[in-house]
């Protein structure tokens, strides 16, 4: 799952959830009972989770553009050593 495919479910979950919370206090209002606002509300929650978890397709229309190895090597990780020299520079602070 990429990156907006992992915003797009969140939003799902989201709406999914509000929407069958709506639906499930009003029908169980309306029918005056509350066994039946949770059997809703219930399976909205596994509809949710089935259209939401598993890596359907449309999570992966983005997907990350990875550097070859070849292309990596061209670019080595910075060093311990230049890091640590960055950060003794640092000014120390007056009190």
């Amino acid at each position: 799952m990429d990156w907006q495919g992992q915003k797009l479910a969140e939003q799902l979950m989201q709406i999914l959830l509000l929407a069958f919370a709506a639906v499930s206090f009003g029908t169980g209002y309306l029918l005056g009972s509350f066994q039946m606002m949770m059997l809703i509300y219930a399976g909205g929650v596994v509809l949710t989770t089935l259209v939401t978890v598993p890596n359907w397709p449309f999570f992966n229309r983005h997907p990350l553009k990875w550097l070859d190895p070849s292309e990596a090597e061209k670019h080595p990780k910075p060093q311990q050593q230049q890091q640590q020299a960055v950060s003794s520079k640092k000014k120390p602070t007056k009190k």
